[in-house]
């Protein structure tokens, strides 16, 4: 007989960059976020959930340089607004940025800049779906939930800095 996984877990993950928050449904990783206010030494704990132990992984990769794409099945809570954003955010590609601008036309609403950025500052789903690819039509980093120092260097850790120079409108 097989035991299936719990239906929700979470757990905390000691990155690179800080303290991360992460939680599962059966279906997928519903919530990825950086914690300030914990020390890893009061929550860090081994994840007992199949698809946090495979996140982990695929973190481990990706901050080792290793991993480009994850591949950890999603499930973020959200608006159809907010998951249609969420979904043109996860195709931009490693190591390259897009404008607002850029974003709101490749949903065909190119009036809709505010709301795509509204919904790009709700993404549960930090680094997995990468919003901190997003910047601003004239190369400004500009929010990131995580912090802009995050946002900047998870840009170079990807070797996406050298973009923001270039006319992104």
């Amino acid at each position: 007989m097989t035991t299936l996984p719990v239906s929700e877990d979470h757990c905390y993950y000691n990155s690179p960059l800080g303290l991360l928050y992460l939680s599962t449904t059966f279906t997928g990783i519903n919530k990825l976020k950086f914690v300030d206010d914990l020390t890893s030494e009061t929550v860090l704990t081994k994840p007992s959930h199949p698809l946090l132990v495979r996140l982990i992984s695929e973190l481990e990769n990706y901050f080792s340089g290793s991993l480009k794409k994850f591949t950890v099945p999603l499930n973020p809570n959200g608006t159809d607004f907010q998951k249609k954003v969420w979904e043109a955010v996860s195709v931009i590609p490693y190591g390259q940025v897009v404008s607002y601008a850029k974003l709101s036309d490749s949903l065909h609403q190119p009036e809709a800049i505010r709301a795509v950025a509204n919904s790009n500052a709700r993404n549960p789903l930090l680094i997995l779906v990468p919003c901190h690819r997003v910047i601003g039509s004239n190369g400004d980093l500009t929010g990131y939930a995580g912090g802009l120092t995050r946002k900047k260097l998870l840009l170079e850790r990807e070797g996406a800095l050298h973009q923001l120079s270039l006319d992104l409108h």
